[in-house]
């Protein structure tokens, strides 16, 4: 069996794989199963000229991280990920930098990555890379004369042609993922987002899960990311969940809980959220008392200044509606800027009547799956989803909003709110076997297949 490699932005952990989430796990099985290789990023910053390679084993599994420097880390991480390609794919032009260095500093970085993966790579490798940071990995890696099958799967949206061609230089990146054998995409609009870039910018050929140009065909597949439902929905009935679902409940005191679990990023649309539940109470006055927002959102990127702004932006809707609306014994929203474990957040979850998810745009957003897979079957809670989530091509039984109509999003909350056990259920009932069907561990597989295919074919 050939070894897997896997390369992603940061790497492990192995032993508490389970804490940081479904997609560690997936990857540790299929790392574990191989024996194989996951490489990446160190989280440190060093300027040392060697690159500091560091190498661990952990049971059949070998850790391979590089250190970035300091350039490296303002230019390509903060620079070309996190302000230029991280917004663009998002649909947000107005907060994209176009900045060349950074882009020069991104292909160097990349180069120097996959400089310190050619000499750890055995003859027979699968090599599996991941997001927005390496998209011109693969393309490197051909330069250095690799010819393993190498693929990529993009964990964020890509974007329409009208957007993507705003960038200077587009036509390299892709030409750089044309290296790759496997791309692999969220949802079929992501893929056809691309095939339409290929064939009306560049002029090359697509079908169906194909697409040709700069004299290379490789496979374009659509591959849903899950979550890990069974381990999830055990979560949901563990002692930690039990007993967070019980001290929630009873500090709502018989009240209505809305739920939204995010990152606090400018892509979820949070103010948009906020304004929403504002709406919520002018219009509906009868569910005052009845109904609390709570909005867990664990800082990240505080460097980044479009981070600071968005937080000072939620603070002040948070104290404005509050101070609008609050009784001396109930608040409306709780807005949290901590992390909770993924067992209480299973607690959390199915302590909510509703769960509300609305980015403004999103690859896949596993909360909502995560939301759906927590929810006791006899008595559910009610999913609100954005159209613009890659979740909602399949969890279709959730109630779509639209999360830039704030009136809309506000009466879908009030519907969820006065809608019959029976409806929750049925809905409930028609999602999960889509959780269960397209899981973590199934997408894991899929894609390894789809690399080990184009191995085969070309053994033949």
């Amino acid at each position: 069996m050939s070894r897997l490699v896997v390369v992603s932005n940061r790497v492990g952990p192995v032993k508490d794989a389970a804490r940081a989430g479904g997609l560690a796990v997936a990857l540790v099985e299929a790392l574990t199963a191989c024996g194989g290789l996951w490489y990446g990023w160190s989280g440190e910053i060093s300027n040392d000229s060697d690159g500091r390679l560091r190498m661990t084993q952990d049971g059949d599994v070998t850790l391979a991280t590089v250190d970035l420097s300091e350039q490296g880390y303002d230019q390509y991480y903060n620079g070309f990920a996190n302000r230029t390609l991280w917004p663009l794919f998002h649909y947000r032009l107005d907060l994209t930098s176009y900045d060349r260095r950074y882009y020069e500093t991104y292909q160097q970085v990349n180069a120097q990555f996959a400089e310190g993966l050619v000499p750890l790579l055995q003859p027979n490798d699968l090599i599996w890379v991941h997001d927005y940071h390496f998209l011109a990995f693969g393309e490197e890696l051909r330069r250095m004369k690799c010819d393993q099958s190498i693929g990529f799967f993009l964990h964020i949206p890509f974007p329409a042609r009208e957007v993507f061609i705003t960038l200077p230089r587009h036509d390299k990146l892709v030409e750089a993922l044309f290296a790759y054998d496997v791309l692999g995409f969220q949802t079929d609009r992501d893929r056809r987002m691309f095939q339409d870039y290929v064939s009306r910018e560049l002029g090359g050929e697509v079908w169906e899960n194909k697409a040709r140009a700069f004299g290379r065909t490789i496979e374009v597949r659509t591959f849903p990311i899950g979550i890990d439902t069974r381990h999830f929905v055990g979560a949901s009935e563990s002692p930690e969940a039990v007993n967070q679902y019980t001290s929630m409940r009873e500090m709502l005191k018989g009240r209505h809980q809305i739920i939204g679990v995010d990152r606090l990023d400018y892509t979820k649309g949070l103010p948009e959220r906020f304004e929403a539940f504002e709406r919520l109470l002018e219009d509906y006055t009868d569910i005052h008392r009845k109904v609390s927002f709570m909005q867990v959102a664990p800082v990240s990127r505080t460097e980044v200044e479009e981070y600071v702004d968005i937080r000072q932006k939620l603070e002040g809707a948070s104290g404005r509606i509050n101070g609008r609306f609050a009784e001396f014994d109930w608040t409306p929203l709780r807005y949290l800027n901590r992390s909770f474990s993924r067992h209480q957040l299973a607690g959390l979850y199915r302590a909510s009547r509703i769960g509300l998810v609305t980015p403004l745009r999103d690859g896949m957003n596993l909360v909502a799956k995560e939301y759906v897979a927590a929810q006791d079957p006899e008595d559910p809670g009610v999913l609100v989803l954005s159209r613009f989530a890659g979740a909602a091509s399949q969890l279709r039984s959730a109630l779509i909003v639209n999360p830039y109509d704030v009136k809309g999003v506000a009466d879908a909350v009030y519907d969820a709110l006065h809608m019959t056990q029976q409806e929750r259920r049925d809905r409930h009932q028609t999602m999960m076997p889509d959780l269960l069907a397209h899981d973590v561990n199934i997408w894991r597989d899929n894609f390894i297949d789809a690399m080990r295919s184009i191995e085969r074919r070309e053994a033949a």
